[in-house]
């Protein structure tokens, strides 16, 4: 365990440092609220066995408020932070409450349903300002530390974003988190022994519901605005693929996953130009086109290749090395 610290205080600091190595900061803050976001619906799947298809009206709705009560109502940042975090979780209690009546693949259905629901209320609701988008949210400032400048917001995200990690990392490894395993595990046998299940399950929905809304509320700060994408179904999909692609199931699975997608969205352009260049193949010119098609060409790669994600194949092959030494 004091391994596993460690190696998380190390990631911590080359991620502080990064700046000053020369990363841009609103792309390393964009994986950083991506990564909360993936690490919220990973406490939700994988410690639960609760699939939701609905995550992403988590993440937009938490934008629109906070954004709403920034530059309409003149919130103060801070505050506006926690409201647009606290509408998710009113989300996510209203929607749990419904959702997990069913199981399975009702579940899913029904929080796709309600998901749908709320993204089609925001293209229509004339505060999100339709398909334009709710555009120049002010940053403010945070106990004086004005966050218009992209190096004090960028260590205010980060300390969001462990903030987040901690509150994922302590449930798990608390009383409330191996109920949420053996739920996991055997549902009948857990009701056996006593224990209120839906609360259970509630608990849990509204919790990664927050973390969700969280990392919504921290991504309208680092663009400014909040638009449609944040609360379509492709991002409830995204998020399903950033945790399934890095390892459903580890802490630092969801942040590896959201790096990959991020970067692959943002770069491969960059990078079909340079195999263009290097192979002499026009075709890769157009390679930045088609993103989509190279996630699920990489997620094709990492289900057949890795079968528990990238990081829980790593831990699997290494536990395995240690057990057989």
């Amino acid at each position: 365990m004091n391994r596993q610290l460690a190696s998380y205080l190390v990631l911590v600091i080359i991620i502080a440092l990064l700046p000053a190595m020369g990363a841009y900061p609103i792309f390393i803050m964009k994986i950083m609220c991506y990564a909360l976001f993936a690490c919220a619906f990973n406490l939700l799947l994988a410690y639960t066995g609760l699939l939701s298809f609905g995550h992403a009206a988590f993440l937009g709705g938490a934008a629109y408020a906070t954004g709403h009560a920034l530059t309409v109502w003149g919130f103060p940042t801070l505050l506006g932070l926690l409201f647009g975090t606290a509408v998710a979780a009113v989300l996510g209690l209203i929607m749990g409450a419904l959702a997990i009546r069913r199981s399975g693949i009702y579940f899913a259905m029904i929080t796709l349903a309600m998901a749908q629901m709320i993204f089609f209320y925001f293209l229509q609701a004339p505060f999100t300002f339709g398909e334009d988008g709710l555009q120049g949210i002010p940053r403010g400032s945070i106990f004086g530390i004005d966050l218009r400048d992209d190096l004090n917001l960028y260590y205010l995200v980060l300390v969001i974003f462990i903030l987040g990690f901690l509150v994922c990392w302590r449930t798990v490894n608390s009383p409330f988190g191996q109920v949420l395993k053996a739920l996991r595990e055997n549902e009948a046998r857990t009701i056996s022994l006593g224990y209120d299940v839906a609360r259970f399950k509630l608990l849990v929905f509204v919790l990664s519901a927050t973390l969700a809304g969280l990392a919504g509320a921290t991504k309208s700060l680092v663009f400014v605005s909040a638009t449609l994408s944040d609360a379509t179904w492709q991002m409830s999909g995204l998020v399903i693929l950033m945790t399934l692609i890095g390892g459903l199931g580890t802490f630092l699975g969801p942040v590896l996953g959201a790096l990959i997608v991020v970067v692959l969205e943002n770069k491969v352009g960059e990078f079909g130009r340079a195999l263009a260049q290097w192979t002499g193949i026009e075709w890769f010119q157009v390679l930045g086109e088609s993103v989509t098609m190279v996630i699920g060409l990489i997620f094709i790669v990492c289900v057949m290749a890795f079968r528990r994600g990238i990081i829980g194949e790593i831990l699997h092959r290494w536990g395995g090395r240690k057990a057989s030494a």
